[in-house]
């Protein structure tokens, strides 16, 4: 997979789709600082990995989840290793029987499509239909790496920014969960 440089505080060179431009335009209105990496779309975590080298850091695994009667909407952030056990989360958080949510939700929801979501979609839920979840060593690293609503880029940030931020300026509060 051809990737391009470690940029900082760099948008991709030509049109931004308008869900990547919002996303960048919301990093710099908070300040935010970021390093990008351009790839050809890395939406599966194999290639997320080779993404991860020159970030730095692991690109965190995404899932958008919903409850059976798809009225309750959750995005899981986990360490791109970590099983994924439906039963254990739902205890945790007190929803049963959980599964992948449906593309238009994700797409309705937090502007993004299959590969791309991102804890930076959530700007785009502000009617706070989804609920945000982190697993705690995604919480308690100083970085993570996650898209801008696009897969063909991809972002490190500062935990601390994202949750002392970006997370007030959306409205969302974060569950930190064991998985």
């Amino acid at each position: 997979m051809e990737l391009s440089p470690l940029y900082h505080n760099t948008r991709p060179d030509g049109d931004l789709l308008p869900q990547e431009e919002a996303a960048f335009s919301l990093l710099e209105e908070l300040g935010i600082e970021y390093g990008r990496v351009s790839s050809e779309p890395a939406d599966t975590m194999e290639k997320c990995a080779a993404v991860s080298e020159v970030l730095g850091v692991p690109i965190c695994k995404n899932l958008f989840l919903c409850n059976r009667q798809k009225t309750q909407f959750y995005l899981l952030c986990m360490g791109p290793g970590k099983p994924f056990h439906t039963k254990d989360l739902s205890h945790q958080i007190g929803s049963a029987r959980l599964s992948f949510a449906p593309e238009e939700s994700l797409w309705d929801l937090l502007r993004c499509t299959p590969g791309s979501a991102t804890i930076l979609g959530l700007a785009n839920d502000q009617a706070h239909q989804v609920r945000l979840l982190m697993e705690r060593e995604v919480y308690e690293a100083e970085y993570l790496s996650c898209h801008p609503c696009i897969c063909t880029s991809s972002l490190k940030l500062k935990t601390a920014d994202v949750l002392e931020k970006f997370l007030p300026r959306t409205g969302h509060q974060v569950t930190v969960v064991d998985l």
